[in-house]
């Protein structure tokens, strides 16, 4: 009959990181780096495809994580999310989720151009909110901004948006 640890220590290569990491903090079994399964990590070499256009722009704030702002492919334009974030201080607006989401739209529309294209191109959004009784005066405002184009759009209600806003945009656009 095989020890405990030894079969946990054998079943470990099958369990999920965040799995392992908690039976280690547990100290149910020994450090990760001593287990004779364990990889050593390494950073990503991963690079950029040339089918690929990297967009960026000083108009709209620089991207809160590991990405870009936009990306070219094709005929399209991919639009990470915008946030209503002031490009020229890198803070939140304030005025509450119907400034956040004009400041937003001004923000993806920067991003638009850069990209090489036009609002009246843009063809599919998805709004997140964090609260779907927002959803009204962020309706009247995405109209507005909008005009007589109407892109398909999902809108959708989130538990929480990065620097805890109350609006976020992404979109995808036509390049031709």
């Amino acid at each position: 009959m095989q020890s405990s640890s030894r079969l946990l220590s054998g079943s470990l290569s099958r369990l999920s990181a965040s799995t392992a990491r908690t039976l280690l903090t547990r100290r149910v079994i020994p450090a990760f780096s001593q287990h004779p399964h364990a990889r050593t990590r390494t950073m990503s070499s991963v690079t950029t495809h040339p089918s690929l256009s990297l967009v960026s722009t000083p108009s709209a704030p620089a991207a809160v994580g590991p990405y870009t702002q936009a990306i070219r492919v094709g005929d399209l334009l991919f639009c990470s999310g915008s946030l209503g974030l002031d490009p020229s201080t890198g803070k939140l607006v304030e005025g509450g989720v119907e400034a956040q989401a004009r400041q937003a739209l001004k923000n993806m529309k920067a991003i638009i151009e850069a990209g090489g294209s036009e609002v009246g191109k843009v063809v599919k959004t998805t709004v997140f909110l964090h609260s779907m009784d927002d959803f009204k005066p962020v309706n009247a405002i995405y109209a507005e901004f909008f005009g007589d184009h109407k892109p398909a759009r999902s809108a959708v209600q989130v538990a929480r948006l990065p620097l805890d806003t109350l609006f976020e945009i992404e979109a995808i656009v036509s390049l031709v």
